[in-house]
């Protein structure tokens, strides 16, 4: 039974590292042409779906070779000409003519076929969406970060049973509501109430970094709630019996006490920030325009793939993997450096 345990143990784990694995390489293959066309160029473009004219010069030197080559047929048949007799001269004539204007036809059709291959280029940039998404997640995590501590700090610290369970659990289940129906509250509700007090319109940047910090607040407090109630009672009644105060004991005990799980619970809000779609969908405007200020409207990576994945094809799905593939590297590099700098073992 032991054995049998620690082998459905590091199967588990084993699973969870093919998993993320294969979605990186899955994400990679299919990006490659948009790799391979745009290079790191993409994630300083602003430009998406935006036709650039091109020169087709492959084209241009085979109409510049079409011109020598009906002069050699032309003299090589006058050559000719002179050689028949004259009772053939008026048949001869007439094939010079009919091949004279071949030859027209032939030079009319290369000059229309380069000018129907002088096409356009669609160019792909995904800094647009890259800044909305980052900015957005800066917003969100500005607000939400102290207004979970405190929700914490309250529920764990400070207000009676009597209070503190009925609370812990509407606040679970605010993390528990859709996305969808945050998106629609920010759209008739809370965009219309933020532009009248910031300006702008009721789909903004500043909206869509709002409502992020509002669907994280109660999963981050949640977890930090239950991470300070891991803090033994004895350590707590110590520190009160040397004199500390409830600001001291939370500041110098609860918080390094339960300092692992309450950055544990920041990091995963951050990630579900980084790739939230619906509610931000609603409430950021999806329009491909850099944000010169916090109330204009943009777009992010998720509703970027969201709006565009089942009416793309070709590069342009390309150049979409290649934005989802933007957003797992930099959620996973946020997200492993957190971990690793501020989780780590410090001896």
């Amino acid at each position: 039974m032991e054995s049998l345990f620690k082998k459905f143990a590091s199967l588990s784990a084993t699973t969870i590292l093919l998993i993320l694995t294969s979605i990186f390489i899955v994400l990679f293959i299919y990006a490659k042409p948009a790799i391979m066309e745009f290079g790191l160029n993409f994630v300083t473009d602003p430009r998406w779906g935006v036709e650039v004219p091109i020169e087709n010069q492959n084209n241009v030197n085979k109409q510049d070779n079409v011109s020598p080559v009906s002069e050699t047929i032309v003299n090589e048949d006058d050559n000719d000409d002179e050689v028949i007799s004259d009772e053939d001269d008026e048949i001869d004539n007439g094939m010079l003519n009919d091949e004279d204007e071949d030859d027209e036809i032939a030079v009319t059709d290369e000059i229309d076929e380069d000018t129907e291959n002088s096409t356009t280029k669609t160019i792909y940039g995904g800094l647009v969406p890259i800044v909305g998404t980052i900015v957005s997640t800066i917003i969100a995590m500005f607000f939400a970060v102290p207004l979970a501590m405190g929700i914490a700090i309250f529920l764990s610290e400070i207000a009676p049973p009597s209070i503190s369970k009925p609370v812990g659990i509407a606040i679970e289940l605010l993390a528990a509501i859709p996305s969808i129906i945050y998106g629609m509250w920010g759209l008739f509700y809370f965009g219309p109430m933020v532009s009248d007090i910031f300006g702008g319109g009721s789909v903004s940047l500043l909206v869509a970094g709002l409502v992020l910090a509002i669907m994280i607040v109660p999963f981050m407090a949640s977890l930090t709630r239950d991470s300070m109630n891991t803090t033994p009672s004895v350590l707590k009644e110590s520190a009160y019996a040397m004199g500390a105060t409830k600001f001291e004991v939370i500041k110098d005990v609860v918080f390094p006490y339960a300092k692992k799980g309450i950055i544990g619970s920041m990091i995963l809000a951050l990630g579900r920030a980084l790739g939230e779609t619906m509610a931000v969908a609603f409430v950021i405007g999806g329009v491909f325009t850099f944000p010169k200020l916090l109330t204009d409207p943009t777009v992010s990576i998720p509703v970027v793939l969201a709006n565009s994945f089942s009416e793309s094809n070709g590069l342009s799905l390309n150049a979409l993997f290649y934005l989802a593939l933007v957003l797992f590297v930099i959620s996973f590099a946020i997200i492993s450096f957190a971990k690793f700098y501020f989780l780590r073992d410090k001896k």
